[in-house]
């Protein structure tokens, strides 16, 4: 049986998923084989060697050690594009708030509820404080065309805004998923010097820390509004402040409230609501459960943040899966191994990515006992694993 711990609370929908007789599912379990969470941070607790998998019910997994835990061949999953449409949706409401001065509308709305019969008047009389324009026909730029991103774009098209992507790296499915209509940016700073509206979403990684830098906040056309809804790092906030405080940016509508934004005239702060939906909060559990399950029972990889994606169809009595480093000759010496053991290879499939390679192997014959001892006691083999 394996023992799954669950850290956050976790969509039922989710672990339901779990069959009862293969699986035990508790928050209090001490020695799991996997982890199932959302946004508990991982940095500081302490993991058993038993431990063979994470999985993020969402796209961020910076609350995962994931470097330490490549090093111990634990495998992490998230569930990119589960919260899509979540994120997508408020994205669209952050260029309404930043368009029409709802906010500020709503709040002065309530700060006459004393007023009785003189708030229609009062009404009348000041609604032109809170004047806005309408985004059709303006110009939106997207960076990033991920999951979120293309969903962001298609959206603009549809409300009838010229869309221009920034994405040097969109993959055949999401280019696929792209509305014809939707304009590839001449780079980078074009896109930024053009927007009326710039939505970014990309994920945090060091590379990608203030990809929206100081230099590139100046090359921004004059009234420009920003929306983040991916990571705060993503941008030089106090540049960014400075450029809101100078009239340069019109607005900043951000998810991620901070003591840098916080407060600050013309930027909307919304508190991190991206994925705060029930369907989003469903949709990640299932995906994080499934990916979980398929890989406890399988040996198969989809959507890890540090090992390479591997299936393999069964088709033999017996499957063992091996993590290694990435390096020559290993394969020889595993599958001598196997030989030694009189056990027949049927199939097998060997993925790498980086430092790091993944094997799934199929074979006939009975397993030794100790076949796993075996295998990681080859020079560069992290883990082995008997299905």
């Amino acid at each position: 049986m394996f023992k799954i711990k669950t850290l956050n609370k976790i969509s039922s929908k989710g672990l339901n998923k779990f069959d009862h007789d293969t699986y035990e599912v508790s928050g209090e379990s001490t020695d799991p084989d996997a982890i199932v969470l959302r946004s508990y941070k991982l940095h500081d607790e302490p993991i058993t060697e038993k431990v063979k998998a994470v999985a993020r019910a969402g796209a961020g997994v910076n609350n995962i050690p994931v470097e330490e835990y490549t090093k111990k061949g634990i495998v992490v999953f998230n569930t990119p594009g589960a919260n899509a449409n979540a994120v997508k949706e408020l994205a669209i409401a952050g260029m309404l708030l930043a368009s029409r001065d709802i906010v500020g509308g709503i709040n002065y709305s309530n700060s006459i509820s004393d007023q009785g019969q003189e708030i229609a008047g009062l009404v009348e009389t000041n609604k032109g404080n809170f004047k806005g324009y309408e985004i059709m026909g303006k110009k939106l730029g997207v960076i990033g065309l991920g999951a979120i991103g293309m969903m962001v774009a298609n959206a603009g098209v549809a409300l009838e805004m010229e869309v221009e992507g920034y994405d040097p790296f969109i993959s055949v499915d999401r280019a696929w998923e792209l509305s014809s209509t939707v304009k590839p940016a001449a780079g980078l700073e074009n896109l930024l010097r053009t927007s009326d509206f710039i939505s970014i979403h990309v994920p945090f990684s060091e590379k990608t820390k203030h990809i929206i830098s100081e230099t590139r906040i100046g090359q921004m056309k004059k009234g420009t509004v920003v929306l983040n809804f991916s990571r705060d790092q993503l941008i030089d906030e106090p540049a960014l402040v400075e450029a809101i405080k100078a009239g340069n940016v019109a607005r900043y509508v951000t998810d991620f409230p901070n003591d840098i934004t916080t407060g600050v005239k013309n930027v909307i702060s919304i508190p991190h609501l991206g994925a705060s939906t029930e369907e989003a909060e469903d949709n990640c559990a299932v995906m994080a459960v499934n990916q979980l399950k398929d890989f406890l029972e399988n040996g198969h990889i989809t959507n890890s943040v540090n090992f390479p994606s591997c299936q393999l169809e069964r088709s033999g009595e017996s499957r063992i899966t091996i993590c290694n480093s990435n390096v020559p000759s290993i394969i020889g010496k595993i599958t001598t191994v196997l030989a030694d053991a009189n056990l027949n290879i049927t199939e097998m499939v060997n993925k790498s990515r980086g430092e790091l390679a993944y094997n799934i192997v199929d074979f006939n014959g009975e397993a030794v006992p100790d076949l796993e001892d075996r295998i990681r006691a080859v020079q560069g083999v992290i883990r082995a694993r008997l299905i």
